[in-house]
Formats: C-alpha cells, structure tokens, sequence
C-alpha cells in the first residue's frame, strides 16, 4: 500500500516503521518534534506535524498516546491503530491466540505473570510493555500477552482477543479521554469486538453496563481476591503475594485456567515484581523507602499507603495529574501518620489540599530537594514514599527515570543526613 503515514515517532511506531521498511514500504512521519524535514535510516520523510495533508493519506497508523483532539487526529481520515494493523495481516496461515490485560493499574505485573504461567504454550508479551507488534508477527509467536492502554482501544475498531482481562479502573488520563465515563467505555470497548468463543474477566461493578450485558462470550465477574479464590478454587495462602499483587496473580491464574485449564501456583511463586511498583529498600542508616514512582495515579498511591497504614510515613506526592482529583488520598491521610512533601506542577493543588485536610504539608518543588528534606527527620521504623499519584514527564522523561533519581538521592550520604 502506497501513501502511508505514520503519527508519531517513538516506541510504538519505531518498529512499525522498520517492519514496513522491510516490506519494501515508504512511508512520511509526522511528529510535534520535528521542526523541520529530514529523512531517517529508511529514507523515510520526517516532518512536523503541521504539515500533514489528509488527501495525500491513504493509511494513518499512530502512535496510542496522540489524544483525539490533536491536530493530526482532528485532520485524518483513515486512522488505524497498530492493533487494527496487525489483525488485518492475520490470515489462516497465522493467526495468533491473543489475550489482552488491561486497568488502571497492575496491568504490567499481571501481564508478565500471565506470560510466565504460559511460557510452555508460547506465549510473549507485548503491547505496552516486552516485544513489539512488529516482532511478534514477524517471529510467528504463537500466543501474544498484550498489556492495552485505553488510548490503544481507544483507536482500536476490528481487532479482539481471546480472552480480555480487565483489572479494576479508576479515575485517570482524564485530560486525555475528556471523562472518567469516556475513559471507562474504551475500558470495555473490547467487549464490544469480541466473538463468542471468547473470555472476559471484568470487575462486578461493571455488570449492569451495556457492554457486559451484550458480551457473546463467557464472562467472569469478580469483586476482591478473596472471592476470586474462591471461586477458582484455590487457597489465598498458597500464593506467596500481597495485596496489591494478589489480585493480580489470581488474575493471571483465572486467566490461565480459563485458556489451558491450568493454575500453577508453584511457577506463579516464582514470579519476581518488577522495579518502581512499591521497591523497598534501605539507606547506609538501615531507614526504610520505597519506590512506588510508577504510582501514577490516585487508585495506586492508595495502595501503597494502606500498605505502610501501620508506619509514619514520609509520603512524596506530585506531578501531571491528569486533571484527576487527589482528594481520596487526603480522605485516607488524615487519619493516619502522614506528612506531604508535594513537587512537581500540581504542587500547589496537593498543599491546598493538605491544609483543607490538616494534613502536614512541605512545598518541596523538586524531587531531590524533598528527598534531602525527608532525610533530616527519618527515623528507623518510618517510611519514605514515592508515590506521585501522577504522571513523571512535567519534570522527568519518564516514571523509571523518576524512580531511578529517588534511589539515587536517597541513597547518596550527605553530610549530616
């Protein structure tokens, strides 16, 4: 196919655009980056944003997180999504079993145990995190473990999985999505594509929703990871996890029943959380701090403060919120033995929070200067947190990076501290 467009020039579109150059397949990229035209390795035209015109578009593939009211969306014609894209290559010589997890959060945790458990029937995980689209189809893997944004399904329009995991969803993106409902509804859409012989496992609060009551498929509702276990059949103390990761390791299982008929808690077990999802470790002191930098959102930092609820707690707060309120957070805080050190560009909404909720607050700005100012006042049994409840990218490129500088200034001896 002639004349395709590419939006966005990152992560997700980088292979895509490789994959295609191998096809022997041109295309022109447009990025908000560009200032100017150049060319890359493949001698693909580069250019702003700008200057793309829709009639010399046949195909627009895009990169997820363009949000639907950029000028390049607002102007396109034939937008497909990299999931749409590679459904449509499909054919009866290959056609991979795809699953895909989704929710505000643990979708990373839950996809890389899934794609554990599987690991015997082939399975790869890919979306937003692990290989490429562009790989998998390339290498014929056989099972895809994809991790979906709402803005993938968002754009997405003809592709489904298998089997559709949905973990529990919570305010967020709603600067991107326009509302939490509109943020919920691409949450479901999938429902909407799938055929009957599929699975979903979709939180009971979402029951009585069109999308759920119009599922051809078997479905799976479920409430908490008690009653989930339960319902598997399988004893919570087995399972060497705590909440919040107990839910997403009786996620997995349910979801690996339900494809092969296994629930292996002994590989499960053997399963290791990755870094910046509540990371504990220790100064040259022995104080204990905890990286949870990829708490980005309130649900999340909800989490991980109940999970030191037992703790004073040095909690460091802040970033893009996403127009989100925070406020949930001060509901749980004000009872608790908690002080704000607040950075980044919504520091000022969490310090008129702290003092509607007579919370102790500290306007820290940045993330080295609240570290150092925790350090003075640390103690052994406290706890200090980074849990943002926000995106990274108003002050970092991204939450690894946030979280990489938080172990690095706490674990640096200042003088005194």
């Amino acid at each position: 196919m002639k004349d395709i467009s590419i939006f966005g020039y990152g992560v997700t579109t980088k292979p895509i655009i490789e994959f295609l150059a191998k096809q022997g397949q041109k295309c022109v990229v447009f990025d908000d980056k560009f200032s100017g035209q150049s060319y890359d390795d493949f001698g693909n035209l580069l250019l702003p944003s700008s200057a793309f015109e829709s009639q010399k578009s046949k195909l627009e593939i895009l990169s997820p997180g363009i949000p639907p009211y950029h000028q390049l969306i607002l102007k396109a014609k034939n937008i497909i999504s990299e999931y749409d894209y590679f459904y449509s290559l499909f054919d009866e010589d290959f056609s991979p079993l795809t699953v895909w997890i989704s929710g505000t959060n643990g979708k990373t945790t839950t996809t890389e145990m899934l794609t554990l458990l599987l690991g015997s029937h082939g399975a790869k995980s890919g979306g937003n995190i692990g290989v490429p689209l562009a790989e998998l189809f390339v290498n014929r893997a056989t099972l895809w473990v994809l991790e979906s944004s709402s803005f993938s399904m968002h754009y997405t329009q003809k592709a489904h999985p298998k089997l559709y995991l949905l973990l529990p969803v919570r305010e967020d993106h709603i600067s991107w999505h326009g509302s939490f409902q509109a943020y919920i509804s691409d949450k479901l859409k999938p429902l909407k594509l799938m055929e009957s012989e599929s699975f979903a496992i979709i939180p009971k609060e979402f029951s009585q929703t069109q999308e759920v009551k119009n599922y051809k498929g078997k479905i799976v509702l479920y409430e908490d990871s008690k009653s989930l276990a339960l319902e598997l059949g399988i004893q919570i103390g087995d399972i060497h996890f705590t909440e919040p990761f107990l839910l997403d390791s009786i996620l997995a299982l349910y979801a690996s029943k339900l494809l092969f008929g296994e629930t292996d808690i002994k590989t499960l077990n053997t399963f290791k959380v990755g870094k910046h999802r509540i990371e504990e470790f220790e100064d040259f002191k022995s104080r204990l701090w905890v990286d949870d930098s990829k708490g980005t959102n309130v649900d999340a930092t909800l989490e991980a403060i109940k999970r030191y609820s037992n703790k004073k707690i040095f909690l460091i707060l802040g970033g893009d919120d996403k127009g989100t309120d925070q406020s949930p957070i001060f509901e749980l805080i004000r009872s608790l033995d908690v002080e704000v050190f607040a950075i980044g560009s919504n520091q000022e909404k969490l310090f008129i929070l702290s003092k509607n909720y007579g919370v102790k607050v500290h306007r820290c700005a940045d993330l080295k200067n609240a570290v150092c100012t925790i350090k003075k006042v640390l103690k052994m049994g406290d706890v200090a947190l980074l849990s943002p409840a926000a995106s990274s990218l108003d002050q970092f490129s991204s939450y690894k990076q946030r979280g990489e500088l938080f172990k690095q200034y706490a674990l640096e001896k200042n003088k005194g501290l």
